[in-house]
């Protein structure tokens, strides 16, 4: 069975920092693209980084270039996103996903950035 575990959310003032971590099981961890993704309330999904299974194709939305930085542990089987210099309008829940021929999805995690 396929599990993706997003932890590390929470409340954070403008300017701050977090960092989430995806903690996967059921699946060759090292075989898959690992990817972020965020949703706002009201808002669709969207696509906020992403991550090779040998770290050399990385991409990030413009929305955070410079600001997010994508890693993985493919020993762990872990996965990261640290986001520095965080905005209100980065509040979201944060979703883990792995990608191969299909993708799986974590339950999500709540980020809340205040002014």
């Amino acid at each position: 069975q396929v599990q993706l575990v997003e932890s590390g959310g929470g409340l954070v003032q403008s300017g701050g920092s977090l960092t989430l971590s995806c903690a996967v099981s059921g699946l060759t961890f090292s075989n898959y693209v690992m990817s972020w993704y965020r949703q706002a309330p009201g808002k669709e999904r969207e696509f906020v980084a992403s991550i090779s299974p040998a770290d050399d194709n990385i991409y990030y939305a413009d929305s955070v270039k410079g600001r997010f930085t994508i890693s993985r542990n493919n020993v762990r089987y872990r996965h990261y996103l640290r986001m520095d210099r965080l905005k209100p309008e980065d509040t979201a829940v944060y979703y883990c996903c792995a990608t191969l021929s299909s993708s799986y999805w974590g339950q999500g995690t709540q980020v809340t950035v205040s002014s």
